[in-house]
């Protein structure tokens, strides 16, 4: 229908996005007649959403005509910012952004860096960016649910990680078990992707290779190429942050400093209560 509507492709688009935002306001809207109440993060994050992506697209229109060079620096960026709202959730945990940043760079980039050394990655601005930012973005999501997983299970398992360090053990050996479970839970997701790849959905970009009049049998493989980079840049992601953030909830005295209900201190000083004069 809105084909028939809108000849113009921007204005076709423009319709398009319009429609979906009503449906996700459908669905905030549900949620909060639950009480669950995600008003004020839905429509940030549809308004962030929409801004950004079409100010990605300008950008990319002027950057693919420009030398092939610049992708280095788009994926720098695009790690930097991953890293920045990955660790947005988790700021109680002390250096969380460079946790994420040095997970998100070994990981996401190591991969980067050779799939297009091996030829899996085509190193031009048209390919680079594009893969690029999906295993970024997927690296991004693992790192910010592998630190959640491990604030909870810390917090939630205070009195036996201090009763075993009272009792001499060392705090890389307390938490180790939240190290696996956190990496683990925050894999499932990709694994999932992988073995439901081709029955339960059809990602994408081999959509869009098929239709661009790519081999659909070679659209397939190559998608399946990508899921696997996917999987592996998230896996090391996973593992990296997971072990660097583990020496941060320990003071240098080795004494537990993520707690429940644990808030920032503020700056604003408590005004003294008046002293009474007695006689």
């Amino acid at each position: 229908m809105l084909n028939q509507l809108f000849k113009d492709q921007l204005a076709l688009g423009a319709a398009q996005a319009f429609i979906t935002i009503i449906l996700a306001l459908v669905v905030m809207l549900i949620a909060s007649h639950q009480q669950i109440h995600i008003e004020r993060e839905v429509v940030v994050a549809l308004i962030r959403g929409i801004v950004q992506v079409v100010a990605a697209g300008l950008i990319l229109v002027v950057l693919f005509q420009g030398p092939q060079w610049t992708s280095v620096f788009v994926l720098i960026l695009m790690i930097v910012a991953a890293s920045s709202i990955a660790a947005r959730r988790t700021r109680d945990i002390p250096g969380a952004f460079l946790v994420s940043l040095y997970g998100i760079s070994f990981g996401a980039g190591l991969v980067i860096l050779l799939m297009a050394l091996a030829g899996v990655i085509e190193p031009s601005l048209t390919s680079l960016v594009p893969v690029g930012s999906m295993i970024i973005s997927n690296a991004m999501n693992t790192n910010a649910q592998a630190l959640e997983r491990f604030r909870a299970d810390v917090r939630n398992n205070v009195g036996q990680i201090e009763t075993g360090l009272a009792l001499g053990a060392l705090p890389d050996t307390m938490v180790e078990p939240y190290v696996q479970t956190a990496v683990h839970s925050s894999l499932i997701p990709k694994i999932d992707s992988l073995s439901s790849l081709g029955i339960v959905w059809i990602p994408g970009l081999m959509s869009g290779m098929i239709l661009a009049g790519t081999n659909p049998v070679y659209a397939a493989i190559y998608q399946f190429a990508v899921i696997a980079m996917i999987f592996a840049s998230s896996g090391l992601t996973a593992v990296v942050t997971t072990l660097l953030v583990r020496s941060r909830v320990f003071s240098p005295a080795k004494q537990l400093t993520l707690r429940p209900g644990q808030e920032k201190q503020t700056s604003k000083k408590v005004n003294p209560a008046p002293v009474r004069k007695t006689l």
